[in-house]
């Protein structure tokens, strides 16, 4: 059996990667603010399954949450981390407040770089190489006005995701992003219904996506197929940034 973190994993895309990942026969530790009614159903329902309480955003939280967790799945090797946790706010930059501009960056981009660094501390002493899948966005590379500093922000973590991949190879650790399109989540329900029925019209397969286009690829990810990927970042929106 292998260990898999999953940060944010309490509700949309994170809770469906967890559930995912435990039908897959992994054992799944997960973190997030709060404890939902799913995951404590989870936990009733999986005895391979762990839920931590952690800010993503605090380095020292995050040193704890991942020691926890390997010390709770002592059994089972880290494999692989996800760093899905991540936040939005929406806004035209000229009057963005600096306390939305910091929670967003703290969240999406510095605790995924804090979570990368405790996992490959934990892969460097196993010395069994590893993988890491950072959850990015199509907003990252495309853009979208209002998500100025989103859009950063995942720019950013795709930049994490190459410069990582290099880094590591070696050690046989792969690094990958996946840039999901909009999504039927809690997220993409702010979206007014103009919107969404723009979005589905600018889409060539004329629907949103869902958690289930992009859970398989998570599992590609981790396969041993995908051992000679690295570095990339595969975008999965049905077609809307043709």
């Amino acid at each position: 059996m292998k260990h898999i973190i999953v940060t944010g994993g309490s509700r949309g895309l994170g809770l469906g990667i967890v559930t995912h990942l435990l039908y897959q026969g992994y054992k799944v530790s997960c973190c997030s603010r709060t404890k939902t009614a799913a995951i404590s159903s989870l936990e009733l329902e999986h005895p391979d399954f762990k839920w931590f309480e952690c800010n993503v955003g605090n380095a020292e939280q995050t040193t704890a949450f991942v020691n926890n967790a390997c010390q709770w799945a002592s059994d089972a090797p880290l494999w692989a981390l996800i760093n899905n946790a991540g936040i939005a706010k929406e806004g035209v930059l000229a009057t963005f407040p600096n306390i939305d501009t910091d929670a967003l960056l703290q969240v999406n981009l510095n605790g995924a770089i804090y979570f990368a660094r405790e996992a490959l501390r934990v892969f460097l002493r196993q010395n069994s190489g590893g993988r890491i899948i950072n959850i990015s966005s199509i907003i990252g590379s495309r853009g979208y006005t209002g998500l100025a500093a989103y859009s950063a922000s995942k720019a950013g973590l795709d930049g994490l995701t190459r410069a990582l991949a290099r880094e590591n190879g070696r050690r046989k650790i792969t690094v990958n992003s996946i840039a999901p399109g909009y999504l039927d989540t809690e997220m993409s329900s702010l979206l007014s219904d103009s919107k969404r029925e723009q979005i589905v019209r600018r889409t060539p397969l004329q629907r949103l996506g869902t958690v289930q286009d992009i859970t398989p690829a998570i599992s590609f990810l981790l396969s041993d197929g995908a051992a000679f990927i690295t570095g990339q970042t595969l975008t999965i929106d049905g077609g809307i940034t043709n």
